[in-house]
């Protein structure tokens, strides 16, 4: 689990509806000013947020794993960088690393969706009390689904994850708020596993379902 005495308020508790963490302290380890391809049928801009509990092996952005890096964008910077992107982007997304592992994220949504944008949320579900807080505030949300859930502690490292992403799913189901379930089809997921991955998301309703090329590199 990521230290949560580090600066930049992440903790991997409930948000705390008692304070308001300041969306200055947003931990931001990379930013893409524009994408076609993050949110579905939206221009966007994507903010990937520092630190993830998890340690998936084959995790496409290793270098936003750690928390307590020291290489970060400053998100007046990127505030001022949207402002100007007014009218032309559609969008701004909150990706990772893990997003929900940041208790200034409602904050921060907050400010985007006051210039006017959609927001979309890219996570793992590592935070299932922590996502359904923040349903309320976001517009869409991709969700990772590695897994059938008892095997996700050998992926990620951390007891109990896969019963947590799958709580997610549920929620997300129950919320109405449009999502699509992603599993990336890592080398160590054997064809037969996928097999039944796939088949109980057909099960539980599941219409978007997208499976990503595994990226070695």
């Amino acid at each position: 689990m990521a230290d949560a005495s580090v600066q930049g308020s992440i903790c991997s508790g409930p948000i705390d509806e008692n304070r308001s963490p300041d969306p200055a302290t947003m931990r931001i380890g990379g930013f893409v000013p524009f994408t076609s391809i993050d949110y579905p049928g939206e221009l966007a801009a994507v903010v990937f947020c520092q630190g993830c509990p998890w340690r998936c092996s084959y995790c496409h952005n290793p270098h936003l794993l750690d928390a307590r890096s020291t290489e970060l964008l400053d998100w007046q910077a990127l505030l001022e960088v949207l402002s100007l992107r007014k009218g032309l982007l559609d969008a701004v997304v909150f990706s990772g690393g893990e997003p929900t592992l940041q208790d200034a994220l409602p904050g921060a949504i907050t400010e985007v969706k006051k210039m006017g944008f959609k927001v979309g949320l890219h996570t793992g579900g590592c935070y299932p009390d922590r996502l359904e807080q923040l349903l309320p505030l976001i517009d869409w949300v991709g969700l990772d689904i590695k897994d059938l859930p008892e095997h996700y502690p050998a992926l990620t490292g951390t007891p109990g994850s896969g019963e947590r992403a799958w709580k997610s799913l549920e929620l997300l189901q129950a919320s109405g708020v449009p999502f699509e379930v992603r599993t990336t089809c890592y080398p160590e997921l054997p064809a037969a596993r996928l097999e039944q991955l796939t088949s109980r998301l057909e099960g539980l309703g599941i219409v978007h379902h997208n499976l990503q090329e595994y990226r070695p590199v």
